[in-house]
């Protein structure tokens, strides 16, 4: 049976920042339009982070019934590890999405946006399918699309419709910059596990890129949120605090720019998750000011 410390190894605590950075970049940004809510933001929290545990179980739990996570290099699985029974890992992973859903449909009631009950239900349906099903789009290529998708564009943006009420220009940039940085953490995950993916079936966006172009894919991604900075800097010049996150990226550029295998990637994913914490927390500072 996996001990309390397993189970939250197994949440992947190091991916909360996926599900921190949209809330707060969109917090900013509501605060910029006059829309701030305190209930609705500690809200749209809880969704995002009952969201991401929920998707990380249901990923462990699919992963490890295919036989994905029998060689994976990563941290520590649940099912394929066997320390912890493939239902009970279901289990916990139901009702993460549960409650996300509960909490969602909280959000909608008091916001009044009913029409936001579609958007929480693909979400959910997106986190479960992602690997869950006969051909989860997760072994498909399509996950990446997904995280920008999911943890980007729908987690800044819903945060910002619930509170203002509208969106605006710095709302999309900092959705596109939060789903750049969320999906550089994909590719670095996946980068690191084209060996064994490639071994298992299971056909990622880096697999089919390959390794060259997968670390390319990377660069290009966590370049993006600094153009955004400048670009914000166009309606307050505070938001070039942003670049000052640039530095907590040096070493995973040089790892994934260096042609780092394996366990030397595995850095790259926390560093590349606190820059996008960083970058959301001075972004939102500065769209506030």
């Amino acid at each position: 049976m996996a001990t309390a410390g397993e189970w939250i190894e197994g949440a992947r605590p190091r991916t909360l920042p996926n599900a921190v950075a949209p809330v707060v970049a969109g917090v900013g940004a509501a605060v910029a339009l006059d829309g701030f809510s305190w209930p609705r933001s500690i809200l749209a929290l809880l969704v995002s982070l009952s969201l991401i545990v929920g998707v990380n179980y249901a990923n462990d739990y699919s992963d490890g019934i295919r036989g994905t996570d029998e060689n994976r290099v990563g941290p520590l699985r649940l099912v394929g590890s066997g320390v912890a029974k493939p239902k009970a890992v279901l289990a916990a992973a139901l009702v993460a999405l549960g409650l996300a859903g509960v909490l969602g449909l909280v959000l909608v009631a008091i916001s009044g946006l009913w029409w936001l009950l579609a958007m929480g239900a693909v979400c959910i349906l997106g986190a479960w399918f992602y690997t869950g099903g006969k051909k989860p789009y997760g072994y498909y290529g399509f996950g990446e699309i997904a995280v920008f998708v999911f943890f980007g564009l729908a987690g800044v943006l819903g945060t910002v419709y619930v509170q203002a009420g509208q969106l605006s220009w710095a709302a999309l940039g900092c959705a596109v910059a939060v789903g750049s940085f969320s999906t550089g953490v994909l590719t670095a995950n996946n980068l690191r596990d084209i060996p064994t993916d490639i071994e298992s079936g299971k056909r990622t966006l880096a697999t089919r890129l390959g390794d060259g172009g997968t670390r390319r894919l990377y660069l290009t991604l966590v370049a993006v949120p600094y153009v955004v900075s400048v670009l914000l800097a166009f309606v307050t010049p505070w938001a070039l605090l942003g670049l000052v996150t640039a530095p907590l990226l040096l070493k995973s550029v040089k790892a994934v720019g260096g042609g780092a295998q394996g366990r030397a990637l595995i850095p790259a994913l926390r560093d590349t998750g606190f820059a996008m914490l960083g970058w959301a927390v001075l972004s939102a500072v500065a769209l506030a000011l």
